[in-house]
């Protein structure tokens, strides 16, 4: 089937329906909200109810509890789907049959050939599929992305990402799905997503990784620790190191890179905070580095927004998108590979077989 928004949207709003109305959809009701000039929110959708009753979820906002119903009914051009991770593929499907977009929160699957299948189900269809990446719009990062296309490093020697948050029972216990396989993953897959989704675009291809994974104390089928050595195509080596057992709150999520001719260290509770800018150079630009930090109580940042500024722009025909389903599955293939290094012992090589 042809999607039926193969043209761009012109001429009016674009019609959106949100699906899963758990944490994250908070985020995306704001930028929809924020976005009201050229975005009409048609429909949500929950198997609960009382998810759907929640106060951020606008009230005069159609509720429908199967995605079907919710895309015959209120006609939406795109879903944004903010589901269980496990429950992504299938939801993808559905709506790339019906010829409607696809927003996707990450991680986009849980397993490679559920994402795999995602990507060419909405390339059949003719419609677009984006995964939400939304700290790539963080001003630290956009500094720090800008200096090395710049190539102001030289050549990298190491880059190392930190992830020390907590997760306590009580989380895991809110719901079912949450600390499972099938539909969650663990601290590497869910919590640590997106900045596994860093090292690719930051730095390039991966070329090799090699992991440890552990359940230390969290009552859950997955990993609430990890660690993981990096080597790129490039070169350079990195290291990653997760854990959900910070106590007593969320400490760290931060990127060093140490290069030939500069030395960056983005830290804060999310990558919020430049605290080391040293460059060999100097450029115009440098003075923005304090301005780009920013204070957050919440890990998922403030990039929503942005992020639909992007995915409307590349709907009405403007621009290309910043993260679709390709380069969604490149931190995907990371985050595999790391589980069956996990597993198995041992180093796995990129790329995964396709």
């Amino acid at each position: 089937m042809i999607g039926r928004q193969t043209n761009p949207i012109l001429g009016r709003k674009i019609r959106i329906g949100v699906v899963g109305c758990g944490r994250i959809s908070k985020n995306h009701f704001r930028a929809i909200e924020d976005l009201g000039d050229d975005l009409d929110l048609v429909g949500v959708c929950d198997t609960d109810p009382a998810r759907m009753e929640q106060e951020f979820v606008p009230a005069d906002t159609p509720r429908f509890e199967l995605l079907p119903e919710l895309v015959s009914k209120s006609e939406p051009d795109i879903v944004a789907i903010c589901t269980p991770s496990g429950m992504h593929p299938r939801q993808t499907i559905e709506a790339a049959d019906a010829g409607v977009h696809v927003m996707t929160e990450k991680p986009m699957a849980t397993r490679w050939k559920d994402g795999m299948r995602m990507v060419e189900a909405c390339d059949q269809a003719g419609v677009r599929l984006f995964v939400v990446k939304q700290n790539r719009f963080n001003a630290t990062l956009q500094l720090l992305r800008r200096a090395i296309n710049e190539n102001r490093f030289g050549r990298i020697y190491l880059a190392t990402v930190n992830v020390f948050w907590t997760r306590p029972q009580a989380y895991y216990d809110t719901d079912r799905w949450r600390g499972t396989w099938e539909l969650d993953g663990g601290a590497f897959m869910n919590q640590a997503s997106h900045y596994i989704d860093l090292l690719d675009w930051m730095l390039g291809s991966v070329d090799q990784v090699h992991a440890m994974t552990a359940t230390l104390a969290r009552d859950i089928e997955v990993e609430d620790s990890g660690v993981m050595n990096v080597r790129w195509r490039n070169g350079t080596l990195g290291s990653v190191a997760v854990t959900m057992l910070a106590y007593p709150k969320n400490y760290e999520g931060s990127l060093t890179i140490l290069g030939e001719k500069g030395t960056v260290r983005i830290g804060g509770m999310a990558v919020n905070e430049i605290q080391t800018w040293d460059f060999e150079d100097e450029k115009p630009y440098d003075d923005e580095v304090r301005s780009a930090n920013y204070e957050t109580t919440s890990v998922y940042g403030f990039g929503h927004p942005a992020y639909y500024r992007n995915v409307i722009d590349v709907l009405r025909g403007k621009t290309e998108p910043a993260t679709d389903g390709r380069e969604g599955l490149k931190s995907l293939e990371v985050l595999i590979a790391a589980y069956l290094s996990a597993r198995d012992g041992r180093a796995i090589s990129l790329p995964l077989e396709y």
